[in-house]
């Protein structure tokens, strides 16, 4: 928001004020601090929106639309709902991304006179909710902040609803790779990097602008270093990402706005460590469908690998996807831990059960940690709290487990003070009562007694007096008026005794008060008032105590979520016949009849997939050149080889009958291409675009997958920049990554006869009667033909234009067998073709064309071995406009 726009707003609401009752001017001082939040005003029973609010609340919930005359010479739109609905309100407003201020009354209206005292006691934002309504229990609800430093970019990732609190710096690639991957519900950055924060960000995030004081280092690191209670961040080993603690300062200044002032469960500031794991661009996530799918219905890998049985276990394996590991040890230790729990059924029955047990922990002891927690919510954390010391005595016995029940801790003093405090039938608010179990304390037996005999008490006493009376018809009986009555119909009312207090005459009867009565009363109401008094201050000392284990619950919760990942890897191996990998230091990946984990759940019943070997090492066979016509399976086969490099580096069984995986530490892939129309990008724009971060980005310990790369210009040209690229892939020391290259460019296939490491395979397909059949086999040598009629066939094209297609198709390959042989009768083969001195060339160049013969020599100047991606494309814009203007 602007100056100027605050100051309209202030004169606006300034002008409003005018003739508004007390109540309508609270409102407006209110909604003057919080301009761009939607306000609830609480009003007795009610919640309440006016003016642009009421119409914003209005559409979204779906409540009537009213008007209200505030005293005012018009009325103001207004719409409401009861207070106890709100948690089924709220989670609507923030999902449709607006801020929510709740105005809450500080004191009992009934205790005074004057305008009921109120106060904003939350801010709930998209990336700033507690409520279990707004949060989604398999995602974290992260906000995150982006600072635009001079060097670098800073980011910072926090949960409230769980206190983890991550920050990192890097470029704007790695923090666009960060934000795609953690996926936060809102995102802070500088008011004046709008236009930044859009051109390398994109505009689909819900945003929040802040001040530039917001975001400046050393006043960030004077706040972190409060809240830890440090006297520098060495400790959390971020101390020198100055732009990442800015984010993360940034974020804390977010929540104080916000109103959130209890933080105790943010208890330490993680780094996001890049080298720690394989690097997967948002292309790459994207493509290979890690958690979402391109297509709606889909299935992801995910959905695939995901038997969680608790919401942090699942959180878990969301990141575990997107952040494949990079170094091996730690990789063993996952597979061995899984294999841990494959070889015993029965630990993993024991745990399983436990697990299902926990709830959402991590959740738990934030609300614990925030005072938000209530009766019931305890009950559940004691609960998970028991499945800790369970699941620690089923790992009791040494085995690869042994390290993580080493870090559980069942909190076993705290349990205890649960279980002798704690009713298990607990209600969900501590005003109902019943929370706390006899026998805690002496005073509050005492007051349930009184509370639970005056039944007891009043119909001894209705007897007592009935007899001394004589009136037989004599009732107890009690109102909100003047409390307890004794009632006595008119045909006795002459036996009533002169000390009895008439209070209430009716046609048939007289009511009375009594002494006792009436001290009775007292002693009952103030029982009944008392009691709720005393379990709000029991139960506010447990968790108070609860307060004191944050630390040890956060841990066990950590290592319950692992604990129920690894079991889920163990569940998905066994539902689908998966096999341990063998992880290694070498450049090898050797997958012996391996399977896409996605597709193959997917085949109609009794049709199985169709399993192959892919083999690549840095030696003999490090780039792999497929062809084969569409629908054969090359797309499949390239997506497979990256989820199971990519499973295995998670520290899951693989699907294949064998696996090798030589440690990979980026997996690269260029599969698919689509208009970005509204960033005016086309389909070559966005090849070329990723092509160029793959080639500027990989090492010879990456993999990279290119499917059909070219498609988006002219056949020389997309054959062209095909050839360019494998070549440089081949051939470039920094950039020999293992490589799987897809492509109906048959001409490419001249390529395994001029490099070394390269070598042509195809998905094998059969002709039978006119007809196709795909065999999905991957075999060595080139395809010779695309079969891209018989596909349109297959697909329900009309008749008519399939056989008009099939005799242009004869009638193309006749007058290129003929323009080939008349090159080979006047052109003899070049020997530097390419930059080779192998005596080939390539049969696109038309060398008797002046025009192409001045490519050929654009060409043959070039210095193959020392050119930059970038420069090769550049270069190959110059050759275009050669070709262009003939």
């Amino acid at each position: 928001m602007t100056l100027n726009t605050k100051a309209t707003t202030h004169k606006t609401m300034a002008n409003k004020q005018k003739g508004l009752t007390p109540m309508m001017q609270q409102f407006f001082s209110f909604k003057e601090k919080y301009p761009d939040a939607l306000l609830l005003f609480r009003c007795g029973d009610f919640y309440e929106t006016y003016c642009d609010d009421a119409v914003e609340a209005s559409r979204i919930l779906g409540i009537t639309l009213t008007r209200r005359n505030n005293g005012a010479s018009v009325g103001d739109e207004m719409a409401g709902f009861p207070y106890h609905a709100l948690d089924s309100y709220l989670p609507k407003l923030v999902r449709a991304g607006k801020r929510v201020a709740i105005c809450d009354q500080l004191e009992d209206p009934k205790l005074t006179k004057k305008l009921v005292k109120r106060g904003v006691t939350e801010l709930v934002t998209p990336g700033v909710a507690m409520t279990d309504g707004v949060l989604q229990h398999k995602e974290n609800n992260f906000l995150a902040a982006v600072h635009f430093g001079r060097s670098a970019s800073g980011v910072a990732f926090l949960d409230i609803s769980t206190g983890e609190f991550l920050c990192g710096q890097g470029t704007y690639d790695y923090v666009e790779k960060l934000l795609g991957s953690m996926q936060p519900k809102e995102v802070l950055y500088q008011r004046e990097r709008r236009h930044d924060f859009q051109q390398y960000f994109g505009t689909h995030y819900c945003v929040y602008e802040m001040d530039e004081w917001a975001f400046q280092t050393e006043q960030a690191r004077q706040r972190l270093c409060k809240h830890f209670r440090v006297k520098s961040l060495k400790g959390f080993g971020v101390d020198h990402l100055d732009e990442g603690i800015t984010a993360a300062g940034a974020t804390l200044h977010y929540l104080e706005m916000t109103q959130h002032t209890q933080l105790g469960h943010i208890t330490q500031l993680r780094r996001l460590e890049e080298e720690r794991y394989v690097r997967l661009d948002r292309f790459t996530a994207r493509s290979l469908e890690l958690i979402e799918t391109m297509q709606p219905g889909g299935t992801t890998l995910l959905d695939v690998v995901d038997r969680t049985v608790s919401p942090m276990g699942a959180r878990m394996m969301r990141r575990w996807l997107l952040f494949p590991l990079k170094d091996r040890k730690e990789i063993e230790q996952r597979l061995d831990q899984v294999d841990t729990f494959y070889r015993d059924p029965e630990l993993r029955g024991v745990v399983d059960e436990q697990l299902s047990l926990m709830g959402d922990l991590e959740r738990l002891c934030a609300k614990a940690s925030t005072g938000r927690i209530n009766p019931r919510e305890m009950v559940q954390l004691r609960t998970a709290l028991h499945a800790v010391a369970s699941v620690k005595e089923a790992l009791r016995h040494p085995s690869p487990l042994s390290p993580l029940a080493d870090t559980l801790d069942n909190c076993q003093q705290l349990v205890e003070r649960l279980d002798r405090q704690l009713r298990d039938d607990a209600p969900m608010l501590v005003a109902k009562g019943g929370v706390v179990k006899t026998g805690c304390n002496d005073e509050l037996d005492q007051l349930r007694d009184i509370s639970h005999s005056g039944k007891d008490y009043l119909l001894r006493l209705q007897q007592q007096e009935a007899e001394k009376t004589g009136i037989q018809s004599l009732k107890v009986g009690y109102n909100n008026v003047f409390g307890y009555y004794l009632e006595v119909r008119n045909t006795y009312k002459s036996q009533v005794p002169p000390e009895w207090i008439r209070k209430q005459t009716l046609a048939q009867a007289e009511r009375y008060i009594t002494e006792e009565l009436k001290q009775y009363e007292e002693k009952i109401l103030g029982a009944e008032d008392r009691i709720i008094a005393l379990e709000t201050q029991l139960f506010q000392q447990m968790v108070a105590e609860t307060q004191q284990y944050v630390q040890n619950i956060q841990r066990d919760a950590h290592t319950m979520a692992r604990l129920d990942c690894l079991l889920s890897f163990t569940k998905a191996a066994e539902e689908h016949r998966y096999v341990r990998p063998v992880v290694d230091d070498t450049l090898e990946i050797d997958i012996r009849q391996g399977r896409h984990p996605v597709i193959e759940t997917q085949m109609p019943v009794g049709e199985k997939y169709v399993p192959n070997d892919v083999h690549l090492d840095h030696d003999h066979q490090q780039i792999i050149i497929i062809t084969g016509p569409n629908m054969a399976g090359k797309s499949a086969l390239l997506r497979q080889t990256a989820l199971i490099v990519l499973l295995a580096q998670v520290g899951c069984y693989v699907p294949a009958e064998a696996a090798r995986i030589g440690l990979v530490d980026k997996i690269f892939t260029r599969v698919g291409a689509s208009d970005n129309i509204s960033l005016g990008e086309s389909t070559f724009m966005v090849e070329m675009t990723e092509a160029a971060n793959i080639l500027n980005n990989a090492t010879e310990r990456s993999l990279v997958l290119f499917d059909e790369l070219g498609r988006g210009t002219s056949t020389y040209d997309g054959i062209s920049i095909a050839w360019a690229i494998v070549e440089f892939l081949h051939e470039q020391p920094r950039a020999q990554a293992r490589t799987l290259f897809a492509t109906h460019y048959h001409e490419l296939n001249d390529m395994a006869r001029l490099f070394s490491r390269i070598r042509n395979y195809n998905v094998a397909v059969k002709e039978a009667e006119g007809r196709v059949i795909f065999l999905r086999r991957l075999q060595q040598g080139g395809a010779e033909h695309s079969f891209g009629i018989h596909v349109a066939e297959m697909a329900g094209m009309p008749r008519s234009i399939v056989r008009r297609a099939n005799d242009i198709l004869h009638q193309l390959e006749a007058d290129s067998a003929q323009v080939t042989g008349t090159q080979q009768a006047k052109t003899k083969p070049s020997t530097a073709a390419i930059g080779q001195p192998t005596g080939t060339q390539l049969s696109f160049f038309q060398l008797d064309d002046p025009v192409l013969s001045q490519v050929r020599d654009e060409i043959l100047g070039l210095d193959v071995n020392n050119l930059t991606p970038i420069e090769a494309l550049n270069k190959l814009n110059e050759i275009r406009k050669i070709v262009s203007g003939r």
